[in-house]
């Protein structure tokens, strides 16, 4: 199998598991969307989804945020690990929208990746998944199945971002990348992989 025939084949394994791709973390709007992915950083998705509902009765939006206490914030979101940090980026970046950017959200990729704690994986989620801008974020998960299906040999997840978008059409990433992460979680782990049972590796690996 070629690589031609194997990113026809994957793209169609993928489309043929997962046609449906809701977004995993709950949220009302971009706001609560870019909280719950910084959230997300070495957190299950999972965790997240159960914390949020208590962080966001506090305050759901720019404005709320910016006028609570960090420390609150920081009692709230502990279990999602990195809480100092976090909460000081959650508190910061909502003064920041609500002074720089009128309480919006900003929408590209530049004005997301100079709020504190947003780097470009969290800011690829946000213009995918709240703007509907081609984006193609790639987590560790992304990262490892890439090189496990040789689709990249990118030593770090931003040379795989960047074979991944050659590799793929720009209309298919938004969908792509959490048809992946769905397909690792499910058929293609970390740990106790394997690839008679994996739907792509059995076949690919031939």
């Amino acid at each position: 199998m070629n690589k031609k025939e194997k990113v026809k084949f994957i793209t169609e394994t993928l489309e043929k598991f997962f046609p449906e791709t809701p977004i995993p973390l709950i949220h009302k709007d971009p706001f609560t969307l870019l909280i719950s992915v910084l959230l997300s950083a070495q957190c299950t998705d999972e965790r997240v989804n159960k914390i949020t509902p208590t962080l966001f009765a506090l305050a759901d939006n720019p404005l709320d945020m910016s006028n609570s206490n960090v420390d609150e914030i920081k009692e709230i979101i502990k279990p999602c690990g990195l809480s100092p940090r976090k909460s000081q980026a959650i508190h910061g970046l909502s003064k920041i929208i609500v002074e720089k950017y009128n309480g919006k959200v900003p929408d590209s990729f530049e004005a997301l990746e100079s709020l504190p704690g947003v780097g470009h994986k969290t800011a690829s989620v946000v213009m995918s998944q709240a703007f509907d801008v081609p984006a193609f974020p790639v987590d560790t998960h992304i990262h490892r199945l890439a090189q496990r299906w040789g689709l990249t040999s990118g030593k770090n997840v931003e040379q795989t971002e960047a074979d991944l978008k050659n590799i793929f059409p720009e209309t298919s990433w938004n969908k792509l990348h959490l048809q992946i992460i769905f397909f690792g979680r499910q058929y293609c782990p970390a740990r106790g992989h394997s690839i008679e049972k994996c739907p792509i590796c059995s076949v690919i690996s031939k």
